[in-house]
């Protein structure tokens, strides 16, 4: 039966040389408890109470591993669990004391065994002889920690775990079987010294133990230690670093399992732990936005590809050079060319920032202001890459205030495609730049994380902004707004706070500073009367309060630009538009916590359109900076209704290609509608055509060039010309030059030109060139008789040439 016995290690005898009497036995309180899912090399349990034998020295130089239970032998004939071998030591390497000897995963623990061999540590545990804690075994396979015997002592064979039948020579051993019958259990793991271990497990050889339970006893006896017989320990309990337990004392199972059944180890599976709680994946407040993505990405390239194609083709052609692009690029030619503002008296009728960057576009150019054909096409050109900009920050917005690329997409989608945003965004206007900086600073609000660089670079575009048109100054509440919830709560909030607002008035401070080193930021005696303007020089502060008292009348008159120039063009987006923005409204109000994201879009459409309907002067293309706006309304509506309606269990229920494309086909019918005037619209001869703004047989512009081609081959270059703005830079940066060509604005309020050139008299009037629109001009500007002559001059003049497309007539006139 010894010759069957799964080969042990020997454990080392003391580090100092000192041996362990033969003669004497080996009190079973003293061997320390051995690793869990190993058997005990003695069948017996030590005796309660029974006084260890303190004459032999300990033995210091094995370290057990104390974190299993001991052996439930049996009597010989009885059913028993096999040792499963120790699985920390790989085969051939070597042991070191206190090192666990839990072997690595996968190792297998049975192998055959011979009964007329045995290991080499059970030769010198047999013949008396020392092993030192270094020497590898003879075989290359796991052994398992065994308490040192005495010489001439023969340990008990391990039995064979098969229920009634012995371990026959040379057969293997079935490992880790359970000794009742009916029940599966599953093998115990031995835990490494140094390690806790769970409680529950019995310490008393012989007793059940609930499978896959885990032994705890909170703290790790140092290996090498002695351990006290007869000391008893609560079930559950911790002990003192260092103090021994008793191995004798039995604690309670914590489960049994039913027969039959397989416990929860032997299906090789634990209860997943609960995965900790989510928080809110989208908050505008918190900065949390959901990642762009793959869709996401696809979607914004199509968005910029979309707005390069609406907005670029038929660029140079439609619509008609319009009479303030000529006194934007004007100016623009003055800063290049002569180092001011403008080439006539600057009056501070708008900030100089707008032109001063399209001078900046046109320097560094290789033919300048002529790149692309002339002045305003130079302009329009970097008007097609400001758009594009703001498409993508547009998009971006639109994403992180509504957490949707669903959203995100309409609203560019809208802002690329209605004839409103094509007509007027393709112009030279300085509303479009507005946009743009606008767009940024709002971008740099709603970034993840509201720092410095952020804070400061938003301030600094709103304050451009300002600079470019002062009437940005209609967003900056919403923009408040949205700066105090991002930082509220945080520790920086009093600085960034702070910070902003100083970053937004600086480019302020530059402009004001500019009109204050030239003496023209206050008028002459502190005098704003409005009936009385100054005499001897312009002023800053009169021109505002001049522009604030400015009276048009009703919007929504019949003959308002509402009626006469917005809707024409655009009805769906003025209208949804509206509605949407109240929708937004209704919904920020509501939660102002959760719904942040409408409460601001809604407040940037209203606060622009207060503006339109206060009754002040208003120029059609002043709706170009709500145009954005009411788009952004429109795609955060949009998305929030499409996913109530994705939530429906009919819709839940459909393909997710048709969810997607039953909406778009909705929309195409709405674009392809003649009504709506996206694609096709209905001309003035009732005939069914596509849009101008993509009908490659319209070329406005190029009428606009006939009348430059036939002034230039039969008026001489120093005639004195009325004119308006559209041409003012083709007549004056290509040669050959008409330097007394001027616009009839400047003609009647310059004093430099009025009375020094003209001299208010009609007869020094030789040619009148005269746009679309320009008649209408004069007599709304003559409201104090300032243009008298100039109208005068008109009447005792004769027609020279003309040219008619639609509703367009462009005419010269020979002064008699």
């Amino acid at each position: 039966m010894s010759d069957n016995t799964t080969p042990s290690r020997p454990a080392a005898l003391g580090a100092e040389g000192r041996k362990t009497a033969a003669d004497k036995k080996a009190a079973p309180n003293e061997s320390t408890t051995p690793t869990e899912g190993t058997t005990s090399a003695e069948g017996t349990a030590p005796a309660k109470g029974t006084p260890p034998d303190r004459s032999a020295a300990p033995d210091r130089s094995a370290a057990p591993d104390k974190s299993a239970p001991p052996d439930k032998s049996t009597a010989p004939g009885k059913k028993t669990a096999s040792a499963r071998p120790d699985r920390s030591i790989a085969p051939g390497k070597k042991t070191s004391p206190g090192t666990s000897t839990t072997p690595a995963k996968g190792t297998v623990p049975a192998k055959k065994t011979t009964s007329d061999k045995s290991t080499a540590a059970a030769k010198n545990a047999a013949a008396g002889r020392k092993t030192t804690p270094g020497d590898r075994p003879m075989t290359g396979r796991p052994t398992t920690p065994t308490r040192s015997t005495a010489p001439g002592k023969t340990t008990a064979p391990n039995k064979s775990a098969t229920p009634g039948k012995s371990t026959t020579p040379g057969k293997k051993t079935v490992a880790a079987k359970s000794a009742t019958p009916g029940k599966t259990t599953a093998a115990a793991k031995s835990t490494a010294p140094g390690q806790k271990t769970v409680p529950g497990t019995s310490a008393t050889p012989g007793r059940k133990t609930a499978p896959g339970n885990k032994p705890m006893t909170g703290k790790t006896t140092a290996p090498g230690k002695k351990t006290v017989p007869g000391k008893k320990t609560v079930p559950g309990s911790k002990p003192m670093t260092g103090k021994p337990t008793a191995p004798t004392k039995k604690t309670a199972p914590t489960k049994k399992a039913a027969a039959g059944k397989k416990t929860a180890a032997a299906k090789g599976a634990e209860a997943p732990a609960r995965r900790p709680r989510r928080g809110p994946r989208f908050s505008v407040a918190r900065g949390w936005f959901p990642p762009l993505g793959t869709k996401g990405r696809i979607a914004l390239i199509l968005s910029l590809l979309t707005g390069l194609v609406s907005h670029g083709y038929h660029l140079f052609r439609y619509p008609l050079y319009l009479t303030d692009e000529g006194i934007y690029m004007q100016r623009a030619w003055s800063v290049v060319r002569e180092t001011s503002l403008s080439p006539y008296t600057y009056d501070y009728d708008h900030a100089p920032l707008g032109w001063i960057t399209l001078a900046g576009w046109a320097f560094p150019l290789p033919k300048q202001f002529e790149a692309f054909g002339n002045a305003i096409n130079t302009g329009r050109f970097l008007m097609l890459l400001v758009h594009i900009a703001s498409v993508y920050l547009l998009f971006e917005i639109a994403r992180r205030l509504s957490g949707s690329v669903l959203a995100a997409t309409v609203t560019s989608f809208l802002f690329n495609v209605s004839p409103l945003a094509v007509y007027f965004q393709r112009q030279v206007l300085l509303d479009n730049l507005m946009i743009f900086w606008l767009l940024l600073s709002l971008f740099m609000l709603l970034r993840r994380e509201v720092t410095i660089r952020s804070v400061f670079g938003g301030g600094m575009a709103l304050g451009i902004a300002l600079i470019t048109k002062e009437n940005a100054i209609f967003f900056v509440p919403s923009f408040v707004y949205l700066l105090y919830r991002r930082v509220k709560g945080s520790a920086s909030s009093r600085f960034t706070s702070t910070l902003w607002p100083f970053a937004a008035a600086t480019p302020i401070g530059a402009y004001v500073t500019y009109a204050l080193l030239k003496n023209e930021l206050l008028p002459s005696g502190f005098d704003f009367d409005l009936n009385n303007p100054p005499a001897d020089h312009v002023s800053l502060l009169y021109t505002l309060w001049w522009q604030l008292n400015r009276n048009q009348g009703t919007l929504f008159s019949h003959t308002g630009l509402l009626q006469t120039s917005w809707l024409v063009r655009d009805k769906f987006l003025l209208i949804a538009g509206v509605c949407a923005m109240v929708i937004c409204l209704w919904i920020g109000l509501r939660d102002r916590k959760r719904n942040l994201g409408f409460l601001v879009a809604g407040t940037l459409a209203l606060g622009y359109a207060f503006y339109l309907v206060r009754g002040s002067v208003v120029l059609d293309f002043y709706v170009t900076p709500l145009i954005p706006m009411l788009a952004l309304n429109l795609g955060m509506v949009t998305d929030r209704l499409l996913k109530g309606t994705f939530a429906n269990r009919f819709i839940r229920g459909a393909h997710s290609v048709t969810r997607v494309a039953v909406p778009s086909f909705a929309a195409f019918l709405l674009l392809a509608s003649p009504a709506s005037g996206y694609l096709v619209h209905t001309n003035t001869e009732g005939h069914t055509q596509i849009a101008d703004q993509y009908q490659s047989k319209i070329n406005l512009t190029g009428m606009q060039h006939a009348q430059i081609a036939w002034v230039r081959k039969h008026v001489p270059p120093n005639s004195r010309i009325i004119m308006d703005d559209d041409l003012w830079g083709e007549l004056h940066d290509i040669r050959p030059f008409y330097p007394y060509a001027h616009s009839h604005w400047n003609a009647s309020s310059d004093p430099d030109v009025r009375d020094k050139l003209f001299k208010k008299r009609w007869q020094n009037v030789d040619y009148i060139i005269m746009s679309n629109k320009m008649r209408r001009s004069m007599m709304l500007n003559n409201s104090d008789g300032r243009e008298n002559w100039i109208l005068q001059a008109l009447r005792n003049s004769t027609r020279v040439w003309s040219v008619t497309e639609g509703n367009i007539r462009l005419e010269i006139y020979r002064v008699q």
